[in-house]
Parts: structure tokens; sequence; C-alpha cells
């Protein structure tokens, strides 16, 4: 998977569970400590250079991202 479709499935994933719970950009923003216009960016798949070196990391490991998180 390229990096710019890895984006956008990770933006997509965000923004559909962000709404899932009603919780607009700017209140996940204040929750988070993260501008609003950030979390905006993240869910359109602009880049993010922190999520693409870990993906870059896993996909050199041959393993999946949540994986570094169990």
């Amino acid at each position: 998977m390229s990096d710019k479709e890895f984006l956008k499935r990770m933006g997509e994933h965000i923004r559909r569970v962000r709404k899932e719970k009603n919780i607009s950009l700017k209140t996940l923003g204040a929750l988070c400590d993260i501008d609003h216009t950030s979390i905006s960016r993240i869910e359109n798949g602009h880049f993010n250079s922190y999520v693409l070196t870990l993906k870059r990391i896993t996909d050199v490991l041959e393993i999946e991202v949540k994986e570094l998180f169990s």
C-alpha cells in the first residue's frame, strides 16, 4: 500500500469513529491538545511524518502497525 493510500485510509477511519461518537473536530482537538486544523489534515490524508515513519518501519519488519502497540 502506498504512503498516500495508507494516510487516506487511516484518516477515513479516524473520521468515521469520531463521527460515530458525535465528536466535533474542535472537541477532539481540545481533548487531544491538538489544533483542530491538524486533525482535519490527518482525516484528509495529508502528510503526517510520525505515522509514515511507523508505517515504513513496519513495512520493512513485515508486521502490522497495530503490532507495535500490543
